[in-house]
C-alpha cells in the first residue's frame, strides 16, 4: 500500500553539481561577444549543462552555455584541469575571476518519510 502510494507523490527535482571553472582571462569579440577564458578546476564542464555565473559569492545570471572551446575545436565537454573556452549564452557581463558551476537537475523519486 505504502509503494502505491508513493508512486502517486511527484518526483522532486534537485540540483545537483558537475563542475566548476575560473574564469583567467576574457575577450571581447565583434558579433559573438564576450569569450572566457577558463581553467575547470572541479568535476566536468558539458555544453548541455545549465550554468550559473558567480561573483564574490553572489549569483549573478543563470542560464546556459552558448559555446565550449577546447584550443580552437568545439568540445562536448572539458574535465578538471584542463582550460576551456566559453560564451555563456545572452549574458556578456563577465569579469575575470568569476565562477562558472554548472549543474544539472535531477528528478528524485519521493518517499512518504519526507
Amino acid at each position: 500500500m505504502k509503494e502505491a502510494m508513493e508512486g502517486l507523490l511527484s518526483a522532486k527535482i534537485e540540483e545537483r553539481i558537475v563542475g566548476t571553472a575560473e574564469i583567467r582571462e576574457t575577450f571581447k569579440i565583434s558579433k559573438v561577444g564576450t569569450i572566457a577564458g577558463c581553467y575547470v578546476q572541479d568535476g566536468i564542464i558539458s555544453r548541455n549543462h545549465n550554468i550559473r555565473v558567480i561573483r564574490d559569492g553572489i549569483v549573478v545570471y543563470t542560464g546556459e552555455l552558448g559555446s565550449l572551446k577546447r584550443f580552437k575545436d568545439d568540445a562536448k565537454e572539458v574535465k578538471k584541469g584542463l582550460e576551456c573556452g566559453l560564451n555563456v549564452d545572452k549574458f556578456n557581463d563577465i569579469k575575470v575571476g568569476d565562477l562558472i558551476e554548472a549543474y544539472e537537475e535531477v528528478e528524485v523519486k519521493q518517499t512518504l518519510d519526507d
